[in-house]
């Protein structure tokens, strides 16, 4: 098995983290949960620098970001299914 390039904690989550360096739009990226081990392909839609989060689904503003099956903030604009997902696009709720 190759190594994934994005790591998903549960099914239920809607980012990924990626856990590779120089991740350039147009990779079909490998993405496992972990959860389970289960694995499932991803196109990336930008350039995403590791540690940053890719959606794994359209989302649209005001939904909620799950990841670790858990809630992380507020989108603040759409963001497309393979979309890096980062300060521009999403708010902590922390503050």
């Amino acid at each position: 098995m190759t190594a994934p390039q994005l790591l998903v904690h549960e099914h239920a989550d809607n980012v990924g983290v990626v856990v590779v360096e120089n991740l350039e739009a147009g990779t079909d990226m490998l993405c496992v949960v972990t959860a389970d081990n289960s694995s499932f392909n991803l196109g990336v839609g930008d350039d995403v620098p590791i540690g940053h989060k890719v959606a794994l689904r359209d989302l649209k503003a005001g939904e909620t970001a799950i990841k670790y099956g858990e809630d992380i903030g507020k989108f603040t604009a759409d963001v497309k299914k393979g979309g890096h997902v980062h300060v521009h696009n999403l708010k902590t709720k922390r503050w």
